[in-house]
């Protein structure tokens, strides 16, 4: 963890002027190519949503500013990120998930399907927002349809700073599995540059 010097930070009016507006999120939407993820999940007998969500992660953890958090009146480095996730139940409903990051697939997918267990047998939204650490990023996935931008719901706090991801159905292109994804993150802390990374990264991971 590592506290931003916000004096002789390359981003400091970056930092203020969007940190002032009542809605500093910014974010967009593209595809990635799933065609080789989905395939090796399925040979080896693994999710395909635990499968991508751990590429996510990992490709979360390779950005730094997507680590930046505005904690009080500081901005934190974080060493890592963790997951947050919403969980689908039979009922149509679903609850909200945390889990620690881990590198090793096998380590991060207990968590993820711990959580599952959790949700599914509960009711109501579950964790609570307010109990969560700040180092964790926000994932929801619509699993329905495919879908070319997506809206948030949002409260107007120029102080939220988690980032957001939402995955949607893939559809096959020229014999291509393609899922769109959409990103959102506090302006003040990072711009287009750094999403497109996440999503080069991310790429990087499904192709391996």
């Amino acid at each position: 963890m590592k506290v931003i010097d916000l004096e002789n930070w390359n981003r400091k009016e970056h930092f203020e002027f969007f940190s002032k507006m009542k809605s500093p999120y910014f974010g967009f939407t593209t595809e990635v190519d799933c065609t080789i993820a989905y395939e090796k999940a399925k040979e080896s007998g693994k999710s395909f949503f635990a499968y991508y969500l751990h590429k996510s992660m990992i490709a979360i953890n390779s950005v730094e500013e997507l680590r930046l958090r505005m904690v009080d009146d500081q901005i934190i480095l974080f060493d890592e990120v963790h997951c947050g996730s919403t969980i689908g139940r039979e009922d149509g409903t679903f609850g909200f998930s945390f889990f620690h990051y881990s590198e090793n697939f096998e380590t991060f997918n207990e968590g993820l399907q711990n959580q599952i267990k959790i949700v599914q047998n509960s009711t109501g939204l579950g964790i609570s927002n307010d109990v969560l650490p700040i180092n964790h990023i926000r994932h929801t996935t619509i699993p329905w349809s495919s879908f070319t931008t997506v809206l948030h719901p949002t409260n107007f706090d120029p102080k939220e700073c988690i980032p957001k991801i939402a995955f949607g159905k893939f559809t096959v292109k020229d014999g291509k599995k393609m899922m769109p994804v959409s990103i959102e993150a506090h302006h003040g802390l990072a711009d287009g540059l750094h999403l497109a990374k996440y999503f080069e990264a991310f790429q990087r991971e499904l192709d391996k």
